[in-house]
């Protein structure tokens, strides 16, 4: 197992880490624990020793689920990371709470890694205010927790505020191929490396986008190796990156964790070749895009309810990767039935605002014939 160093802290981190938001589900929807406990023993025997989990995922059940997975270890062969839900935080009181609720759910006294969970402006303005930083870092001193950091979910300049507030043990951004721009990016992943700060990375397969492609774009890749897997060119991009000490995965088959078990027990970076590919496969996934919403949101808010900026997003992506799968809960469940372009009324509010002179209504309608048809073929 590839094993990368965290200079700051003295700790050394497998370069895999195991995502616990996407464990295997029974068919009533509910963790598969026995099969889960399997994926986890073989990704620890394998070297495995960083866990990721928090309070949110799975309802609340996975936290529960590791902490039953890994009490038959030694505490002190593994390193395990969650997350304080900041959205539920209105008191410093609060940050307590959560934290004493985690460690019972997760048998344990003391948690590793401990983040401030999908950070954006608005929480962190919050979290500021209530003095929660400060409370880490008392929680800290008492061994409560070992490492203080954050996830991250927003620009690049809310990113930078945050980073700068403290010498933070760690940081978590999305990082990706297809996201080298968004949210933190490569510029904050610099940031934090000229800073010394070690950056753990979530969604390096981009929600699994980045592992299922058209026969084109994987025959590329196929000529590359026939035996590599779309999502381990994903993985090793992000781990070619030597700031990056721990990729987070959020496996969900005993298929995906032996997969990436050979992705990094032999790791290797990505040569100038595979490099070249990725960016060919970057600029085709991105020629796919059918217009050029920049979800700046000059056309909100709809008069008939209309998320124009979300239906866009589904509708770009959808093409992108030629993969109903990546966006059906955004259109089936975030979007809805009442945020649908079916709704649109064709007043025409919307394309006197758009700064990119979009065709919002005709493109609208091919959206809604697009992704209702994908729907009704599954």
């Amino acid at each position: 197992m590839k094993m990368r160093s965290m200079e700051k802290l003295g700790v050394e981190t497998s370069l895999l880490g195991f995502g616990c938001m996407r464990f295997p589900q029974t068919p009533e929807g509910k963790i598969d624990e026995a099969l889960t406990q399997k994926m986890i023993d073989k990704a620890i025997s394998e070297g495995v020793n960083y866990i990721d989990t928090a309070y949110p995922y799975h309802d609340g059940q996975s936290e529960v689920v590791v902490g039953n997975v890994l009490k038959k270890y030694d505490r002190n062969s593994y390193y395990l990371a969650t997350k304080l839900p900041v959205w539920l935080v209105n008191t410093v009181e609060d940050v307590d709470k959560y934290l004493e609720e985690q460690l019972s759910k997760l048998q344990t006294d003391h948690i590793d890694f401990y983040l401030m969970h999908a950070m954006g402006k608005e929480r962190w303005d919050k979290m500021v205010k209530i003095g929660c930083v400060e409370r880490l870092a008392e929680l800290k001193k008492q061994g409560k927790i070992r490492y203080m950091g954050f996830s991250f979910h927003d620009k690049y300049e809310v990113f930078e505020e945050i980073l700068n507030y403290c010498d933070w043990d760690f940081c978590q951004i999305q990082l990706n191929y297809m996201d080298a721009e968004e949210q933190a990016g490569l510029k904050g992943y610099q940031l934090a490396v000229d800073k010394g700060i070690p950056v753990v990375v979530m969604e390096p397969v981009k929600g699994g986008s980045l592992a299922v492609f058209a026969e084109d774009i994987t025959a590329k890749l196929k000529e590359l190796d026939q035996e590599a897997t779309p999502a381990s060119y994903a993985l090793r991009w992000v781990g070619s990156l030597p700031g990056v000490k721990v990729i987070l995965s959020g496996m969900s088959s005993m298929e995906q964790v032996e997969d990436n078990l050979r992705t990094f027990k032999d790791f290797k970076p990505l040569s100038e070749k595979e490099q070249e590919v990725i960016r060919q496969v970057t600029e085709i996934l991105r020629s796919r895009v059918q217009n050029g919403c920049t979800g700046c949101r000059y056309c909100m808010p709809c008069p008939a309810g209309v998320d124009i900026p979300g239906c866009f997003a589904a509708w770009n992506t959808y093409h992108m990767y030629q993969n109903y799968n990546a966006v059906s809960w955004n259109w089936e469940v975030s979007l809805g039935d009442a945020h649908k372009p079916v709704n649109c009324v064709q007043c025409g509010k919307c394309e006197a605002q758009c700064p990119q002179k979009i065709a919002i209504r005709e493109d609208l309608k091919k959206v809604q014939a697009d992704l209702d048809k994908k729907e009704m073929m599954l």
